[in-house]
């Protein structure tokens, strides 16, 4: 009898501890859980901290041999190929209208992209960096600002109306920097923004996708056997065309019955208005279908305003 009792007792020392295992199990994971999302918090701040580091990191160092103050654009040797980093920039302007693409105009090369603003609009910078150049050009840039970015571009804002920042001051992406105009070898206001490498013009529209107002991807790899043919599909989808009125360039098509995303619907564009020689804003009004008084709404005008050959009226 007392055999059986102490093997009874045996067996339930054992249950006891068989089901005591799963509790202490769970214990073990109760006291594990907040230690592992810590460091799950860890490794996510120390993976942006990171990300911070290398989008910090001045690249431009590799490109430029030099620092200097007195010339908007210096051609340096360009490499075949180049990743420009586009992760952590801030659009130049709200405004989605380019009046003018990237290309040959009036036989000679435009090395930029007009946006429409108006004076006194903001002008922000696209990424970090230090501003290079703060000057007044009559014949060309008006007031403009140079910016070289870690990432190895170096941006141009021309025709401002006025410049917020000073040579060699650290700016971060979005810091405003000026404000719209229409200074220098300008027709009516707008920004006239362009984006180099080495000195080198590239199309804007390559990484600034204004339309949808955000870049085209976290990088673009600049490659000199294939940059002609990109800029100009570039151009073809973003960019704004115009006979007489300036809008947007909806590209039509399909490749194989199916929808491209070029021909997909887009919402109504604004059109915009070269003034012709002889025009006024009854005549501009008459033949895009508009009225003076809706003209003078859309571009801040009274009824008695002056309207000279070239400048840029918005219609719609």
């Amino acid at each position: 009898m007392k055999a059986m009792a102490c093997k009874a007792y045996k067996y339930l020392l054992a249950a006891m501890c068989l089901f005591a295992l799963p509790v202490a199990a769970q214990d073990m994971l109760a006291r594990q859980t907040p230690t592992d999302r810590m460091t799950r918090g860890i490794d996510t701040l120390g993976l942006q901290r990171l990300i911070e580091r290398e989008m910090e990191e001045d690249l431009s160092t590799d490109l430029y041999d030099d620092w200097d103050n007195l010339y908007a654009h210096k051609a340096t040797p360009m490499p075949e190929t180049y990743t420009i980093d586009l992760r952590g920039f801030c659009m130049p302007t709200t405004s989605r209208a380019i009046t003018s693409n990237f290309g040959y105009r009036w036989r000679r090369q435009h090395k930029g992209l007009d946006i429409k603003v108006y004076v006194g609009d903001t002008i922000r910078a696209a990424f970090s960096g230090k501003v290079r150049v703060v000057k007044y050009e009559a014949k060309g840039y008006g007031k403009y600002i140079v910016i070289r970015h870690n990432n190895g571009l170096e941006t141009i804002y021309g025709h401002l109306s006025k410049q917020l920042v000073k040579e060699n001051q650290t700016v971060k992406a979005g810091d405003a920097i000026g404000l719209g105009g229409n200074t220098g070898r300008s027709t009516g206001s707008h920004l006239h923004f362009e984006t180099r490498l080495c000195g080198t013009a590239l199309n804007p529209a390559l990484m600034f996708d204004f339309r949808a107002q955000d870049v085209t991807g976290d990088y673009y790899v600049y490659d000199r056997r294939t940059y002609d043919k990109e800029s100009a599909q570039a151009t073809r989808l973003r960019g704004m065309i115009g006979n007489g009125a300036y809008t947007e360039a909806d590209v039509r098509g399909t490749s194989g019955g199916e929808t491209t995303e070029a021909s997909a619907p887009r919402a109504p564009q604004p059109v915009y208005h070269k003034v012709k020689s002889g025009e006024t804003l009854s005549t501009i009004a008459k033949k895009q279908g508009t009225t003076v008084a809706r003209l003078c709404k859309l571009n801040r005008l009274s009824a008695k305003s002056k309207i000279r050959v070239g400048q840029i009226i918005r219609c719609s």
